[in-house]
């Protein structure tokens, strides 16, 4: 798996014992023990699936971006790491490790990498650190994520 003319990097991963990875060409194929067995064939998909995100991951890389939502919600990049200001009263400084590129401007922040666990994971750090609430839509959120808004007080006392 490891090539050198990759853009983005390399990646190693360890398959289970029942799985076999053969390269034919600029095919790779993936196969298992007992193709009956329920256990083997889901580890033949999973497999199948890690393989291809490896893959694509040293090709093109993957991204994820969030949004702040909320007055005086910002975010800047602080040397490496990311200075996030989202109402606490200190900023939280969030550390980015290596192999990951991030870029954070006012109310947006990317990720990118080639490792789709790993950019995924962060992004779910950094969302956690203020997630979204259902009353006014603050906190921090993926981009394109729809927020489920519930009804306040005053719509409950109308009798």
């Amino acid at each position: 798996m490891a090539n050198s003319c990759v853009p983005f990097g390399n990646q190693k991963n360890t398959f289970h014992p029942h799985v076999t990875i053969a390269k034919d060409g600029a095919i790779l194929t993936v196969a298992v023990a007992d193709e009956n067995e329920k256990g083997d064939r889901s580890l033949w998909g999973l497999s199948a699936t890690l393989l291809n995100n490896m893959m694509i991951g040293v090709t093109k890389g993957y991204e994820k971006k969030l949004e702040l939502v909320g007055v005086g919600y910002r975010a800047a990049m602080q040397g490496k790491d990311i200075k996030i200001e989202v109402g606490y009263s200190h900023p939280v400084i969030f550390q980015i490790p290596a192999g990951i590129t991030a870029t954070a401007e006012k109310t947006a922040i990317s990720i990118s990498g080639f490792d789709k666990q790993l950019v995924g994971e962060l992004a779910a750090q950094i969302r956690r650190i203020r997630p979204p609430e259902p009353y006014k839509g603050k906190g921090i959120k993926y981009e394109g994520e729809q927020i489920r808004r519930k009804a306040g007080k005053a719509a409950k006392s109308a009798k």
